[in-house]
């Protein structure tokens, strides 16, 4: 566990990871246990198609089209289908809308269940057992090691994501946003933001 309670990884962390998959791809490679250019494809399906970015369309969307907003919130799976994203762990998801009131985050307390269709991979740390036992206990806590501070007014609501039915948070559009179309809209959400460990 790391020195502020909770195992996420960090820059220089992730920048070695990056480093021995890049080795081990190369290995894979000279050996001709994997072909270059599929892997590239697939590579390339899960950070343009099938990822965070997905989500953030979606959130966008959301945003800037109150009858998609409505859509989703009723529907999510329908309405992240109008997108064209869909496919393996998205088919039971159901969207949750950050308030005023409000502030959502999600886990998977059992294992790591996660929309991979609109989020993408699960990050490291939302599979780890420090944040699948504290967020539920103490997501105040949690969210303040992730940098996100709420007012104590503000009321916290964890969603526990299953095998049945999966979770996104469609967070609050910030202010002094209303110049931006959604092309830019999308590029301020975060994965973290539709998980709800960060504000957008």
């Amino acid at each position: 566990m790391s020195e502020h309670g909770h195992d996420h990884l960090h820059d220089e962390e992730e920048s070695g990871i990056a480093l021995r998959v890049k080795a081990l791809e190369r290995v894979l490679v000279e050996k001709g246990a994997v072909n270059a250019e599929a892997l590239d494809k697939f590579v390339d399906a899960y950070e343009t198609k099938i990822g965070p970015r997905n989500g953030a369309m979606v959130v966008a969307k959301a945003w800037t089209d109150p009858d998609y907003r409505k859509r989703l919130l009723d529907d999510g799976v329908a309405a992240i289908g109008e997108l064209g994203f869909s496919g393996l762990e998205g088919d039971h998801l159901r969207v949750i809308e950050n308030t005023d009131e409000t502030h959502n985050v999600v886990v998977c307390t059992l294992c790591s269940c996660y929309p991979w269709p609109v989020l993408g991979l699960p990050p490291i740390w939302y599979k780890s057992p420090p944040y699948r036992s504290r967020i539920v206990r103490e997501p105040r806590a949690v969210l303040e090691e992730f940098g996100l501070e709420l007012p104590e007014s503000k009321k916290i609501r964890v969603w526990d994501s299953s095998a049945d039915l999966r979770y996104m948070i469609l967070p609050q559009r910030p202010a002094s946003t209303e110049d931006l179309d959604e092309e830019g809209l999308a590029d301020i959400v975060t994965r973290d933001g539709m998980i709800g460990t960060a504000l957008v």
